[in-house]
């Protein structure tokens, strides 16, 4: 590492100093952590990214040095030299924990005011005094190590897929507003008065005309924008490792992808994933786990009592498969001593914020009860109990719904939250799989047409191309997500190449040919020219971090996040702007009357 200019510069870091160092003379750089004062000795704690550093100052330092030393305060910002040498009383929590520094020079580089909270881990502030000092956030040692590893992640993506062929190559930021999945963020033009820019969701089309112009593997680093509401693992701006390749299948495109992994795994933590990684369909997802992101780390698989519920006394079964619709259940493994009455209740609560109508549950403690055996012959409910492989002290819940779909996902979604109660998610067990096949469209009883599940440019399965005519829903694309632990950490496709099979998918989708031109001409017109078979896959970088480093937040793994309502504390965006910017922009803003 290059050296710093002797008068300001460091020539180690706090955090690495050790036992082999004892006897050097060393000059480090950072903010005081802690300062005591024990009259004849001071002791500073001195901070820098790589870690904590005690330095004690003693009179042999000197009165103007050991002055000095005692004028400074929590968050100073010093440069200390010294003499390494091994700690009298050693602190085990601490890395640097065997050795001191004692110190014989101190430089003062800036004051500070006392922070509006501890700069320390494990501290209870705020979330919002937090971000709005995000500066001072940032100084904490596990949120350092976050930033640190998500610049690790960054480093071995480029290094492997550089080994594998890959170019780097940057897209545009300003694109064109093609409004199909989330909204975008718009960019007015200066000098084409009430046009826009949009901000790119990602850099789909971009990426797919590299490879019509013959780059064959391309990478990007990307940033992207959707103006959506924000959860715990999304933002209005976030970073994807993003990147397409030419001539390949899925196959292809899901083997270089597991090359990855397993290097991600192994350098960040030390595990050896066993390749190739588990494969199922999202039709097999959903029937077992209730979910197109299943978490394999326990069981609970999903169970179909349909055929014994069509025609039991209990109408609330009955009717939902008679509407069409399903009855599914999961068996908790002791859930009958786990889960009191009240609990049960609970439950049933949380599956109607996923529209389930309600919860019938079969607890058997040693005193049997249920919400629904009453209604139901021995014979019936000694079906159902065989289907759930339940046993004595199991707890069997299920839901009914004239929707599978709704079933599904409520049964799948209380699938994990039974299993978060129960404290069965082990935070270092990590659980992998590839789902396949997602459905290519999906109706929107919003816009009453047809919209893309993942985007209009995603190829369907082969054998379900005639259906795009007769049976649009059930056709099945050539899609597929890569899944850790019920997150998905990135996803992609096998792209269409072939310029009438996409005019086909855009009047799938309802577009005009008028529509389609507005849109993605440009798109179509690089299609004439002869397109490569090609597909991609694009990382969520914030959320592959925030697993990897067990966070449950990506704003901690983002140096600077915005909150919930897609504004940022710190600087206070977004914000207004001067009137002569917006009338260089030929915009006038309507204030609308809230009401």
């Amino acid at each position: 590492m290059v050296k710093y200019n002797a008068e300001y510069g460091r020539e180690d870091y706090c955090g690495t100093l050790r036992e082999k160092d004892i006897g050097r003379h060393v000059a480090v750089c950072g903010w005081v952590s802690r300062m005591r004062d024990l009259g004849s000795l001071i002791f500073i704690d001195l901070r820098d990214r790589e870690g904590i550093v005690q330095c004690v100052f003693d009179e042999s330092c000197g009165k103007e040095i050991f002055d000095l030393a005692f004028s400074a305060r929590s968050e100073y910002v010093l440069k200390i030299t010294g003499t390494v040498r091994e700690r009298a009383s050693k602190n085990p929590k601490l890395p640097t924990g065997n050795i001191e520094i004692l110190s014989d020079g101190i430089r003062i580089f800036s004051k500070s005011e006392t922070p509006p909270f501890e700069i320390s881990d494990g501290i209870d502030v705020n979330d919002q005094l937090r971000l709005k000092y995000r500066y001072l956030d940032l100084r904490r040692a596990s949120l350092q190590e976050s930033i640190r590893l998500r610049h690790r992640i960054t480093q071995i993506a480029r290094n492997y897929f550089d080994g594998e062929g890959f170019l780097e190559i940057e897209t545009p930021i300003l694109t064109k507003s093609t409004p199909e999945g989330a909204r975008d963020y718009l960019v007015p033009s200066r000098v084409h008065p009430g046009r826009f820019y949009a901000l790119p969701q990602s850099p789909q089309q971009y990426k797919q005309i590299l490879m019509i112009a013959g780059f064959d593997r391309y990478i990007q680093i990307a940033r992207c924008f959707r103006d959506e509401d924000l959860r715990a693992d999304r933002q209005p701006e976030f970073t994807q490792i993003d990147l397409e390749m030419s001539f390949v299948g899925v196959d292809d495109v899901i083997a270089v992808n597991e090359g990855f992994l397993k290097q991600i795994f192994k350098e960040i933590l030390s595990i050896d994933v066993e390749l190739p990684l588990p494969r199922i369909t999202w039709r097999e997802a959903m029937d077992r786990f209730g979910s197109d992101k299943p978490d394999l780390r326990f069981g609970m698989e999903i169970k179909d009592i349909s055929s014994v519920a069509e025609n039991c006394g209990f109408k609330v079964f009955s009717d939902a498969v008679k509407a069409g619709g399903t009855v599914r259940l999961i068996t908790v493994p002791g859930g009958a001593s786990k889960f009191t009455r009240k609990e049960i209740d609970s439950l049933s609560e949380y599956v109607k914020t996923y529209r389930a109508k309600g919860l019938a549950w079969y607890r058997m403690a040693e005193e049997t009860t249920s919400s629904f055996a009453k209604f139901l012959t021995p014979s019936e409910t000694e079906e159902i109990l065989g289907v759930a492989q339940a046993k004595q002290g199991d707890l069997v819940l299920i839901i009914a719904d004239g929707d599978e779909l709704t079933a599904l996902t409520a049964l799948g979604s209380l699938r994990c939250e039974v299993a978060k109660r129960l404290g069965l998610m082990e935070p270092g067990d990590y659980k992998l799989l590839w789902v396949t096949e997602f459905p290519l469209l999906e109706y929107s009883e919003e816009e009453k047409r047809y919209v893309a599940i993942h985007h209009p440019f995603t190829a369907p399965m082969d054998e379900d191309i005639d259906m795009l005519k007769t049976d649009p829903g059930r056709v099945r694309s050539k899609a597929y997500d890569i899944v850790l632990n019920g997150t998905e950490l990135g996803g992609g496709s096998i792209r269409i190449h072939d310029t009438d099979l996409q005019t086909t998918i855009f009047e799938a989708l309802g577009f005009t040919k008028e529509e389609a031109k507005e849109r993605f001409g440009h798109l179509l017109e690089a299609f004439r020219y002869g397109a490569p078979p090609h597909g991609g896959l694009a990382y969520g970088l914030d959320r592959l971090c925030m697993l990897l480093s067990g966070r449950d937040s990506i704003r901690d793994v983002i140096a600077f996040p915005k909150v919930q309502n897609a504004s940022e504390p710190m600087t206070s965006c977004p914000s207004e702007v001067e009137g002569k910017q917006l009338r260089e922009l030929s915009i006038g803003i309507t204030a609308e009357n809230n009401k």
